[in-house]
């Protein structure tokens, strides 16, 4: 079985470099760049060479180039910096030779200062992609020519309030590694995922933090700052990151330059928005739905079977979006809400619709699967021989066919829990949930290609890891099932 999981997650790791690659060459090679500035207004209004810097620079950020100003090329490329910004120059010819040998396209400005471009090529784009993922954070990440003095060391440490943790002076983020009372717990920084800035929406920002920034109005609560500083305040002081430039406002606050934090917010981010209504949704489903498909196949071709029947019908044959308005409006008529935001996170009216209409549109499928199983189980020869020894029909219903029948529901339970972080795109736009369902489609009408990357990448990841913990699952709960026939487990 070991060799068998460990084999399962060499291939799922595979199969997600291959997704995920194909993707990133789509994006980047199918979609015109050009159309990645359509919607900066900032972009629109600009004109001469502060348009074409800006462009570059923009293309540059979001990946699709390598772009050096002159003052770049001199830099990197001359000993003689100040020959080398003299336009027609010996030296700044040499440069601009030196970049065009190295393949790039050297081009000039209205006010005659060279540029280097380098378009990345598919394999360099998907290798690139690849290499900045996975973030390690180290006393050496930060570069800062205004603070040569920089101490580089790792420390054990605890904050004005008694919350201990590992420390860092050089890393991008202090707390490295922190404990507190907030589940799970244990908290990390040192390692993260680079997916690039999130653009034109939220630009400039991390994709995985406007995935996981939380949402509403800004929640201060009393906390003591590093140089003894009481005072209400958002700010969440293991968030902090280094910052270059600090203002009079941080030296009341820190001691150091780690001044760029995270603040809280009174609603939850999109990601846990959404994993919120889905869990929920989901429990009601299958508290429903598993007794409800036991009941039809117990009574198959009575009054209660049908009436089953005639529901899973209905369901599969009304479209998504008239079940939502529909129900929509029969919870108005007791008082609950017909849009998320008019009661917003902290009123429990504002979930009971969305969550009975998400629950609502899963239960047919599950209710006819655990009836199928079950009478599927029904006609075997154990349940025969069950019959012959006398067992009573609630026995073998209970205490066999149940047992058999419940285990290829059970291989879709990991896929249904994690994949609710994915949101639900119709029913969150009827009711204006500030969830994870518009965001892909959202990412993918507005140009936000690292967005739409990281999404992939996110769904993708966890739609392939819940099929093996699902295949897992069921050897839990009939261990006869061997996932790894013929193998030595040992």
């Amino acid at each position: 079985m070991k060799k068998y999981i460990f084999s399962r997650i060499i291939r799922s790791i595979f199969s997600i470099i291959i997704v995920e690659s194909i993707v990133i060459a789509m994006i980047f090679t199918m979609i015109p760049k050009t159309k990645v500035l359509d919607l900066d207004t900032s972009y629109r209004k600009m004109t001469g060479d502060t348009k074409t810097v800006y462009r570059y620079t923009r293309y540059e950020d979001l990946g699709y180039l390598d772009f050096d100003r002159l003052s770049d090329m001199c830099k990197k490329e001359s000993d003689d910096y100040n020959g080398c910004m003299v336009n027609g120059s010996e030296e700044n010819l040499r440069v601009i030779a030196e970049y065009e040998s190295k393949g790039y396209t050297v081009d000039k400005l209205r006010n005659g200062a060279a540029f280097a471009i380098h378009e990345y090529s598919i394999p360099e784009l998907i290798w690139r992609f690849w290499k900045k993922l996975i973030k390690i954070d180290n006393p050496n990440a930060i570069t800062d020519d205004n603070n040569p003095d920089l101490e580089r060391k790792y420390y054990w440490g605890s904050d004005k309030d008694g919350n201990v943790g590992l420390m860092c002076s050089g890393c991008q983020y202090k707390y490295q590694l922190y404990f507190n009372s907030k589940f799970p717990f244990i908290h990390q920084n040192a390692i993260g995922l680079n997916f690039g800035i999130s653009f034109p929406t939220k630009a400039g920002v991390p994709t995985m933090d406007v995935i996981n920034e939380g949402q509403g109005s800004q929640v201060t609560v009393k906390q003591t700052f590093p140089t003894g500083l009481e005072a209400e305040s958002a700010i969440i002081q293991s968030s902090c990151q280094y910052k270059p430039t600090i203002d009079h406002l941080d030296e009341n606050k820190f001691t150091d330059h780690y001044a760029n934090c995270s603040s809280r917010y009174d609603s939850p981010s999109m990601v846990n928005t959404s994993y919120i209504f889905g869990i929920l949704s989901l429990i009601i489903a299958y508290a429903i739905g598993i007794p409800a498909g036991i009941a039809m196949a117990r009574n198959k071709g009575k009054i209660g079977d049908q009436i089953g029947v005639v529901f899973i019908n209905v369901v599969i044959a009304m479209p998504s979006l008239a079940l939502i308005f529909f129900t929509r409006q029969i919870g108005t008529v007791f008082g609950l809400p017909d849009k998320f935001p008019l009661y917003g996170f902290k009123d429990v009216r504002s979930y009971v619709v969305p969550m009975v209409i998400l629950a609502i549109l899963s239960m047919p499928s599950l209710m006819t699967w655990v009836r199928r199983y079950m009478l599927d189980q029904s006609s075997s020869d154990y349940v025969k021989f069950a019959r012959a020894k006398g067992l009573s029909q609630r026995e073998i219903f209970s205490k066999h066919i149940l047992k058999n029948a419940i285990i290829p529901i059970v291989n879709g339970i990991p896929a249904s829990i994690i994949l609710c972080i994915s949101g639900a795109l119709i029913t969150e736009s009827a009711f204006a949930i500030p969830g994870m369902g518009k965001m892909l489609p959202d990412a993918i009408q507005k140009m936000n290609n690292n967005m739409v990357i990281t999404l992939t990448f996110i769904f993708s990841t966890l739609a392939i890891f819940s099929v093996l913990l699902g295949d897992l699952l069921m050897t839990i709960v009939d261990p006869r099932i061997q996932l790894a026939a013929g193998e030595d487990d040992n």
